[in-house]
């Protein structure tokens, strides 16, 4: 056996186990991915509401106001990919069918 047709069956398996990990839907980290992003808009504008309570000595209503902008933003942004990432799905499972 050469070494090239061993590579050949590894390159194979390969494809495989990538084909069927792309069939099973987002990954663990694709979630993850979404919820650090959340998580961290929140927190990124909850912090600038809090310096600018600070400046301008509305405490705590700024915070409370771009904390939720930032909730609600992050919320829509995240909404959005997973829509789209459901739709690319959908359009790869009617391609499959019409095969």
């Amino acid at each position: 056996m050469t070494q090239e047709s061993g590579g050949d069956r590894d390159g194979g398996r390969k494809d495989a186990d990538r084909h069927r990990s792309d069939a099973a839907g987002p990954s663990l980290g694709t979630y993850a991915g979404h919820g650090l992003q959340f998580a961290i808009s929140i927190i990124v504008f909850l912090y600038a509401g809090q310096w600018l309570d600070r400046k301008l000595g509305t405490a705590p209503w700024l915070m409370l106001l771009l904390m939720f902008v930032g909730a609600g933003a992050s919320f829509f942004s995240m909404y959005r990919k997973l829509m789209a990432a459901q739709e690319r799905d959908e359009a790869e499972r009617r391609a499959r069918k019409e095969r």
